[in-house]
């Protein structure tokens, strides 16, 4: 692990182990490494060889300026070295891996030393590493790669005492009582996986004056204001930082591409709910009823978590498949999101709201049919309407989906007269987005260059 040399600065980037802090920060790799940036890139040896094999068949420029370094977690009999990521992690150990990656932070300290980075970039959930990295002397900023009207609720649950949302200077963020209830964003035991957010705070009020964001003013801007007012800090944003596809996703591509090249240009929905999302079977059930009353083409992308013992076919409702041959496609495991979302069949995009998917779907100007699972989700759904790109689909009193309301939801966007308004101002939105282009992560490396000086 010996620092490069030359003149280039070094940039150790740290993120949490989700794939949805991973991808994020992975893009933010590429693009510093394209301005004279040497990366150091953290991980475990598992989401490591992933991010390898892609860098790989992508780029030969970015293996120069992209060094990947393992972060080891320690061993336990329960999390073997092929569980060290949450992707497709049995919800069981979820806790265990929170608990073992904290374990493993006594390794950091002699990591930096003896890469000496000129600057880290860590995520909000390992806020140890700030203390860590002032002790050597060394820069360390957070990226928060969420949402930043997340960030607002979060800020009232924990810093003001209240997660009353309708305090809130914004009324977008109202949520359904049973939606409260979901959110993970409760000041519980400090090892319990949903006392993350508690963290996250932490790191964003404690450390560094800057904290650089993946998200754009185009889309957050009084969020963004609102946030660095009453947080007293200097947010930059730098987003959207869309990942590219990974080697397993692309394996699918050339027949995904093949069906939809046959069908009519925005006419058919994409369906996901993330890699860390497992629908119940009665969840499965009512989606997939959803689909086929909505009569609109559709590909779905179903996971099951490591260790489930199923297939699509025991899933889904009997019949299913064979009734939507042809109008439907259905596919287990990772398909490639951003190839999807970009081509000109696709209408719409039934989606949990994870904020890298929000971000893709806002990009490429795919309105969004909101189907927010937990964690931040409710909140962006939230947004979806505020910005008018998109609608949300309605749940049942104990937020149960419901087949009426997918369906509902779907034609809306795909067939309704709302159809031509949400498409136009998803289409606003991605211009504004494009117009903004490299100015917004240009002007971050400046602020990044004074740190360095």
């Amino acid at each position: 692990m010996e620092r490069t040399k030359g003149n280039s600065p070094s940039i150790l980037l740290f993120p949490w182990l989700g794939f949805g802090h991973v991808n994020p920060f992975l893009a933010l790799a590429k693009k510093l490494s394209k301005m004279n940036f040497h990366i150091y890139f953290l991980s475990t040896p598992i989401i490591l060889k992933s991010i390898k094999d892609t860098l790989d068949k992508n780029s030969t420029n970015y293996n120069l300026s992209i060094q990947l370094v393992e972060f080891h977690l320690p061993y336990l009999h329960e999390l073997p070295p092929h569980y060290h990521t949450p992707n497709d992690l049995p919800p069981h150990l979820n806790s265990t891996l929170i608990q073992a990656f904290q374990m493993a932070s006594s390794k950091f300290p002699s990591i930096i030393e003896t890469l000496k980075p000129n600057l880290i970039i860590y995520d909000g959930f390992q806020p140890w590493v700030a203390t860590m990295a002032s002790s050597c002397n060394i820069h360390a900023i957070m990226f928060y790669v969420s949402s930043t009207s997340g960030l607002v609720y979060l800020y009232h649950q924990f810093l003001h005492g209240t997660s009353n949302l309708t305090s809130l200077p914004f009324s977008s963020l109202y949520l359904h009582d049973y939606e409260i209830k979901k959110l993970d964003i409760k000041p519980i035991k400090p090892r319990d996986e949903k006392a993350f957010a508690y963290v996250v705070l932490k790191s964003f009020e404690q450390y560094h004056n800057i904290v650089l964001l993946n998200t754009c003013r185009e889309i957050e801007g009084k969020y963004i204001d609102y946030v660095s007012t009453i947080g007293k800090k200097e947010l930059i944003p730098i987003g959207p930082l869309i990942r590219e596809a990974t080697i397993g996703e692309e394996e699918n591509w050339g027949t995904i591409q093949s069906w939809l090249d046959k069908k009519d240009r925005l006419s058919c929905v994409y369906v996901s709910v993330g890699s860390e999302v497992f629908l119940s079977k009665q969840e499965i059930e009512e989606i997939a009823k959803g689909l086929e009353l909505s009569k609109v083409s559709f590909i779905w992308t179903i996971k099951f978590s490591k260790g489930v013992n199923t297939t699509i076919e025991k899933m889904v409702p009997q019949g299913f498949l064979e009734s939507t041959k042809g109008k439907g496609m259905v596919i287990e495991g990772w398909i490639p999101q951003s190839q999807i979302l970009n081509h000109s069949s696709i209408g719409g995009f039934v989606t949990h709201c994870g904020w890298n998917s929000m971000l893709e779907s806002m990009s490429f100007g795919i309105p969004i049919i909101a189907m927010p699972m937990n964690h931040d989700q409710p909140l962006n759904s939230r947004l979806v309407e505020e910005l008018g790109i998109g609608v949300e689909i309605l749940r049942g009193e104990n937020g149960e989906i419901m087949k009426e309301e997918v369906a509902k939801g779907i034609k809306r966007v795909v067939e309704d007269k709302t159809r031509k308004q949400v498409n136009l101002k998803a289409m606003e939105l991605s211009e504004k987005i494009k117009f903004k282009g490299e100015k917004a992560i240009d002007e971050g490396v400046k602020k990044l260059l004074k740190l360095l000086c």
